[in-house]
C-alpha cells in the first residue's frame, strides 16, 4: 500500500530535483555570469566618463591610464595564483570571488569618486573573472567542443556592449546618473545572487582537494613563469611576439577611446552609445560568421594576418582621423579586427602538441595580462606627452565653444599602436604552417622517456612532472580528463 508523503519529504523530493536539474554545469552559466558583469559596466559607460573628467580635470588622460593600468597589472600578477587555486579547491568560489570585487567599486561612484578609483586599481586582485571562466568551460567541454564554447564566451561580451551603454545614457539625461549607478549595482547583485545560488561547481569532487593547508608552489603562482617559457620553441616565440604587438595598443585603445571620442571628436553620450553598439554587433557577426568561413577557407595563420591588416587600418584612421564619421567608418573596419585573438587562439591549439595545450595557451593569457597593465599606462602617458587633455576640447560654462584648429595627428596613441600592430605583422608572417609534425615527434620522444611521471599524473591531477615542472599552466590546465 502507497502511503503519502509528508511534506518535509515532498520538500526533500524537490530540493534533491531542483538540485539535479541546476547541479550540471553548462557553458549557459558562464555565459550569464559574463553577461550580467560586463552589461552593469557597460550601463556606466557615460556616468563614468563624467566622473572621470570632473575628478582629474587635469591630465584626465593619463590618470586614466595609470588607473587601469594598475589593474590590469594586478590582474597579470594575481590571475596565475587564482588559477592555480581554483584547480585545487573548485571554480565556483572564486568565481564568486572576482565577480564581487569585479563589481565592488560601482555603488562607490556616487558614493565617493575617489574612492571609486581606488577600488578599481585595487581590484584587479581579483579581477580575472574571464581567466576562472574559460577554466570553467574548460571543465565541462570536450576540446573539440572547445574553441566554440570560448568564441560563445567571447561573444556574450559583445553582445553585453551592444544596448547596455545606449540605455545607461538614456537613463543619465532622463533620470540622473545616480539611477544609473542604482540600476547597474542591482544588475551586480544579480550576477552575485547568480553565481551562488545557481552556478554549480564544474571541477569534479575527486580533482578537489578538501584540505585548505594544500601548499601551491612558486612556479604555479609565478605570473612570469608562462614567459620564461616563450623562448623554448620558436613558433611559440614568433606568436607571443605577435601577440604582444597586436594587444598592447588594444588595451589601451579599450581604457580610453570612450573618453576620447567624447572629449576629442566631440561626441555626444548618445553617439558613443550608438558606436559601442554598432562595433558590438558587428564584432558578433565577424566573430560568429565570417572567422568560421575563414579559417575553412585560408586557414589559421591567413585569417591571424587579415586581423591584423584590419587592426592596422583601424588604428591609422583613429590615428588620423578628426571628423565623426571617420570614426563610424573606422569603427567597421574595428569590428572585423576581433576576429585576431580568436584566430590566434585556434593557431596556437593548431601548432602546440596535444599534451602542451594548457601551457601554449597559458603563455598567450600572461602576454595579453601583461598587456593589460601596459598598454593603458602607455597610452596615457603618450596622450599626456603630446598635450592631449581636456582642459583643451572641454567648454568652459557660459561661454560659446571655441572651434580649435584640428590637430594634424589628433590621436598620436593610436598611430603608434598601427605601428606596433604593422610589425606584428611582419612577425606573424614568419608563422610556420607545419610546426604541429615537428611539435607531435619531440612529445612523443619526451613521453616515451616519462611514462611514469605521466602515469603519476593521471593518478593526481595536482601532481607535477619533475621535468616539466616549469610547464604546467594551473589556470588553462585540463581538468576535465
Amino acid at each position: 500500500m502507497n502511503r503519502e508523503k509528508t511534506p518535509t519529504e515532498a520538500n526533500d523530493n524537490m530540493l534533491v530535483r531542483a538540485s539535479q536539474g541546476r547541479g550540471r554545469a553548462k557553458v549557459t552559466h558562464a555565459v550569464v555570469v559574463i553577461f550580467l558583469e560586463f552589461f552593469a559596466w557597460g550601463l556606466l559607460t557615460t556616468p563614468m566618463l563624467t566622473v572621470l573628467r570632473e575628478t582629474f580635470p587635469q591630465h584626465t588622460f593619463l590618470m586614466n591610464g595609470l588607473v587601469h593600468g594598475v589593474k590590469g597589472f594586478l590582474s597579470f600578477l594575481s590571475a596565475p595564483l587564482i588559477g592555480a587555486l581554483s584547480d585545487i579547491w573548485g571554480r565556483k568560489s572564486f568565481l564568486l570571488m572576482t565577480v564581487f570585487f569585479t563589481c565592488a567599486p560601482i555603488p562607490f561612484m556616487r558614493i565617493s569618486p575617489w574612492w571609486y578609483f581606488a577600488l578599481i586599481s585595487v581590484s584587479g586582485i581579483f579581477a580575472v573573472t574571464f581567466s576562472v571562466i574559460f577554466a570553467y568551460v574548460a571543465d565541462i567541454t570536450e576540446e573539440h567542443e572547445r574553441s566554440t564554447a570560448y568564441g560563445l564566451v567571447s561573444a556574450t561580451f559583445a553582445a553585453s556592449l551592444v544596448t547596455s551603454p545606449a540605455i545607461g545614457a538614456y537613463l543619465s539625461a532622463q533620470y540622473g546618473d545616480s539611477l544609473v549607478v542604482l540600476l547597474a549595482t542591482v544588475i551586480a547583485v544579480l550576477d552575485i545572487a547568480f553565481v551562488f545560488f545557481v552556478v554549480p561547481e564544474s571541477l569534479p569532487d575527486k580533482m578537489r582537494l578538501t584540505s585548505w593547508g594544500f601548499p601551491i608552489s612558486w612556479e604555479q603562482a609565478d605570473p612570469f613563469a608562462s614567459l620564461r617559457r616563450v623562448g623554448k620553441d620558436s613558433t611559440v616565440l614568433l606568436i607571443c611576439v605577435t601577440v604582444f604587438l597586436s594587444y598592447l595598443p588594444e588595451a589601451g585603445q579599450y581604457s580610453s577611446f570612450f573618453l576620447y571620442l567624447k572629449q576629442v571628436i566631440e561626441f555626444s553620450p548618445a553617439a558613443i552609445a550608438a558606436f559601442i553598439a554598432m562595433v558590438g554587433i558587428l564584432s558578433i557577426v565577424a566573430q560568429t560568421l565570417f572567422l568560421s568561413v575563414l579559417m575553412r577557407t585560408i586557414g589559421n595563420k591567413n585569417t591571424v594576418l587579415l586581423g591584423l591588416g584590419f587592426q592596422l587600418f583601424q588604428l591609422a584612421w583613429y590615428g588620423f582621423g578628426s571628423e565623426p564619421w571617420m570614426m563610424w567608418a573606422a569603427g567597421t573596419v574595428a569590428a572585423m579586427s576581433s576576429i585576431t585573438f580568436p584566430a590566434v587562439s585556434a593557431l596556437v591549439s593548431h601548432c602546440a602538441a596535444p599534451d602542451q595545450q594548457g601551457v601554449a595557451q597559458g603563455m598567450i593569457t600572461g602576454i595579453r595580462g601583461l598587456c593589460n597593465g601596459l598598454g593603458p599606462a602607455l597610452y596615457g602617458f603618450i596622450f599626456f606627452l603630446f598635450n592631449v587633455e581636456l582642459n583643451d576640447v572641454s567648454h568652459v560654462a557660459g561661454r560659446p565653444p571655441q572651434h580649435k584648429e584640428k590637430a594634424m595627428i589628433p590621436g598620436p596613441p593610436f598611430l603608434f599602436g598601427a605601428c606596433a600592430v604593422f610589425f606584428a605583422l611582419i612577425v606573424a608572417f614568419f608563422i610556420p604552417d607545419d610546426h604541429r609534425l615537428v611539435a607531435a615527434k619531440t612529445c612523443s620522444t619526451r613521453k616515451s622517456s616519462s611514462a611514469s611521471t605521466a602515469h603519476a599524473q593521471s593518478a593526481s591531477p595536482l601532481a607535477t612532472p619533475t621535468s616539466d615542472a616549469e610547464d604546467i599552466e594551473p589556470l588553462l590546465q585540463d581538468s576535465s580528463m
